[in-house]
């Protein structure tokens, strides 16, 4: 896939709601490569294989997974787009590309939740960015409307703070008391 990324952060309240409507999860590891002008993330991704995933538990990788290398742009417009190149790759290859990888690896589980006519990406970070829930949603236009599930906060799209990639730098465990409570 590649092309113009448009999409929206935002922080999700505190409790399971985004769990309860959930219809998928997964686990997610994922690295970046050292680079000037773009972002180049290796991601290995684990479906999980029950339908109704309620468990933050993180089973291990199997070969089962799926990875990915993805490249992105700059962003433009506040943060609310950027070119985004992604490639399926084997996940010898990703294990490989993470070797490459500096900063440490992100480790979060994915929820997606239907809203409308669109799908939210809820992700539930451990490590060093354990507490913060974030989720997102990809559109084909800046103004495309879409609605929000009641579990979603304040937007948080083109606050570098939650970049994931920033988030290996700056870990939210060294700025979680900035948000309120019922974000961390």
């Amino acid at each position: 896939m590649s092309g113009l990324e448009i999409e929206r952060k935002f922080l999700v309240r505190k409790g399971d709601a985004y769990r309860r409507a959930a219809f998928s999860s997964s686990r997610i590891r994922q690295g970046y490569i050292p680079c000037d002008n773009a972002t180049v993330r290796i991601r290995l991704r684990q479906q999980d294989e029950s339908p109704s995933p309620l468990s933050p538990s993180t089973p291990p990788l199997s070969k089962q997974a799926e990875a990915f290398l993805t490249i992105k742009g700059r962003s433009i417009d506040g943060g609310l787009a950027r070119y985004e190149f992604e490639k399926e790759i084997t996940i010898d290859e990703a294990e490989h590309l993470l070797n490459l990888c500096r900063g440490g690896i992100i480790d979060k589980r994915r929820y997606l939740v239907r809203s409308g006519n669109h799908v939210f990406e809820v992700d539930e970070f451990y490590g060093d960015n354990e507490g913060l829930v974030m989720a997102e949603v990809e559109l084909q236009s800046q103004d495309e409307p879409y609605e929000k599930p009641d579990f979603i906060g304040p937007e948080v799209t083109g606050d570098r703070r939650f970049y994931n990639k920033n988030m290996l730098r700056n870990p939210f465990c060294l700025w979680r008391e900035s948000l309120p409570e019922e974000y961390r």
